[in-house]
């Protein structure tokens, strides 16, 4: 599984950009292979004034707004993400895009990272899905939850969501 979170200046991807991409990989269990990767890209000039004010309070109690500057460009992120990505999952068409709401992500990666997104298979592990139906069908499984400890930074929240996983997994998907 290839775990993906980014950071963006909003939701639409034809209005907003990406500013922060990290990915870690997991095997079946859900053990983290690497160290994974997590990439800060300047934006471009002018898409910050698009911020609504909650997003710009997020990303300036995280910091990451103040490491923008320092960012690599959009091209150079994605080779590093699909540097990192195809070390552990050459073949591409294989290993499916995980996270939280990784629909989102997906949105954006089509747009501004075609490469990453070509490797990845078509289906997604969306664990806020699994979230949702646990709460509705099976609701003491959400007792002993994680908590999210991710800041709204990419690789904390991938680590929150994988974390989250093993714990669906354990209250959910136990064996028959």
């Amino acid at each position: 599984m290839v775990w993906i979170d980014c950071e963006m200046t909003g939701l639409d991807p034809d209005t907003h950009v990406l500013v922060e991409v990290a990915a870690l990989v997991t095997d079946s269990e859900l053990n983290i292979l690497g160290d994974g990767v997590d990439v800060v890209i300047r934006p471009p000039e002018g898409s910050l004034d698009r911020m609504a004010p909650v997003v710009r309070r997020m990303h300036t109690d995280s910091g990451l707004l103040e490491e923008l500057e320092g960012g690599v460009s959009l091209a150079e992120a994605e080779r590093r993400v699909l540097d990192y990505v195809t070390a552990w999952v050459p073949e591409a068409g294989v290993a499916p895009l995980a996270g939280n709401s990784v629909h989102a992500d997906k949105a954006f990666l089509r747009l501004g990272m075609p490469k990453l997104t070509e490797h990845l298979h078509y289906r997604i592990i969306d664990v806020s899905t699994i979230k949702e139906l646990a709460a509705r069908w099976y609701p003491e499984a959400r007792d002993g939850a994680p908590a999210k400890t991710g800041n709204h930074r990419a690789l904390g929240d991938i680590r929150d969501s994988i974390e989250e996983l093993k714990h669906y997994r354990r209250t959910v998907f136990r064996a028959l």
